[in-house]
């Protein structure tokens, strides 16, 4: 699954950017609140209109602080997929819960420096585990690949079994960086700039659909 990123959009123009993207999986909103993160976007009221404005299944990760508070506010708007960063949520099982009760999917995030060991058991209550891939904050940063571990971790314990969900990644995705990633075995590749920056986003989405299924089926093979 391809979900691109609207950070990397013009703001003043995001719903030309979600007609430019329809052949995508998912949308993916990255809401700041200049606490979590040092850097501020857009909140539940701008995710309320973009809702409106789009059919494709929308993917709200929240880099804010006491998500316990405001993510369940996101999926009674709609959200397909709403995920909070383990470092913030004071109950992620609670949080995990009260998510899917609201009628969204759950997403436990994981920033780069952060082991994945300790959470293995609670990704049992989530749906998407979202391996962060650069320090959470601002577009357009280069690839740690060295948290593919985290991937490959998840999925084996997702391919025998122990966990069912999503492994999404997100940070420096584009068309050098998404096979390493489908390799390890990642389901949702989030892109921004390699989406936004392109001539024509909606094949840039088809192009990198492509690479990651070549390579995720050389993974599997």
């Amino acid at each position: 699954m391809i979900a691109p990123s609207i950070l990397s959009a013009d703001f003043a123009r995001l719903a030309e950017a979600l007609d430019a993207i329809r052949g995508a999986d998912w949308v993916h909103v990255d809401v700041m609140d200049a606490h979590f993160v040092p850097n501020l976007t857009l909140g539940l009221p701008v995710v309320e209109s973009l809702l409106k404005a789009t059919d494709i299944p929308m993917d709200c990760h929240l880099m804010i602080e006491d998500p316990d508070r405001w993510a369940v506010g996101y999926a009674e708007a709609g959200a397909h997929n709403v995920t909070v960063h383990v470092e913030a949520a004071k109950d992620p099982v609670r949080l995990a819960r009260d998510l899917r009760a609201a009628g969204a999917k759950a997403g436990l995030s994981i920033k780069p420096g952060t082991p994945i060991e300790p959470y293995i058991e609670l990704l049992e209550e989530y749906d998407t585990l979202l391996v962060m891939s650069v320090e959470p904050g601002f577009g357009g940063q280069s690839f740690i690949a060295d948290v593919l571990d985290k991937a490959r971790t998840v999925r084996d314990l997702v391919d025998t079994g122990h966990l069912n969900l999503v492994v999404e990644i997100d940070g420096g995705i584009n068309a050098d960086t998404v096979e390493q990633a489908a390799e390890a075995g990642v389901d949702c590749f989030v892109a921004g700039s390699a989406v936004y920056g392109a001539d024509d986003p909606a094949r840039a989405i088809e192009g990198l659909r492509a690479q990651a299924a070549s390579a995720h089926e050389r993974f599997t093979a």
